[in-house]
């Protein structure tokens, strides 16, 4: 299975990278992952809400050229379906099953994810209602993923 996690916004603090570094290791013996990064577009103070809206367009133009045709893509919005461990975990597995072994997921910058990612989206996924800093955010999604092997293959994991 092939993973690609596309995301806005360098990570800067080491502690994250080291989260980074130590799931992607992991999940080395399970998929192929791969991280891109994409630069955010600067918010300036009391921006506009149609000015924030050319951000996400500008960012989400930016994510388009990254999604290849025969990826499977899971956009990270908070209007998206809240799934368990467990039912994230199969979700994943029947996607392989069924073909879609090109999985990307979305994480957009803090302004959230343009409407052109939106409607590219095969599926939407909410961690959570809360809102999270986009970098922590990541080490969380790889986190899941992590989980969601370890549940499919039947070994142990924290519950």
């Amino acid at each position: 299975m092939n993973i690609t996690i596309i995301t806005v916004g360098k990570l800067k603090e080491k502690y994250l990278k080291d989260a980074i570094d130590e799931y992607s290791k992991r999940l080395s013996r399970y998929c192929k992952l791969d991280i891109i990064e994409l630069p955010d577009e600067k918010t300036p103070d009391n921006a506009s809400a149609k000015e924030e809206e050319a951000i996400k367009e500008k960012e989400g133009q930016n994510i388009l050229s990254k999604i290849k045709d025969n990826m499977f893509v899971i956009a990270m919005d908070l209007g998206g379906k809240q799934l368990s461990s467990e039912e994230f975990s199969d979700y994943i597995d029947n996607l392989g099953v069924t073909g879609n072994s090109n999985i990307a997921f979305i994480i957009g910058g803090s302004l959230g994810i343009s409407k052109a990612i939106l409607n590219r989206a095969n599926y939407k996924l909410c961690f959570s209602k809360m809102t999270f800093p986009h970098q922590l955010f990541r080490v969380m999604l790889l986190e899941q993923i992590y989980r969601s092997f370890r549940i499919m293959k039947g070994e142990p994991y924290h519950k």
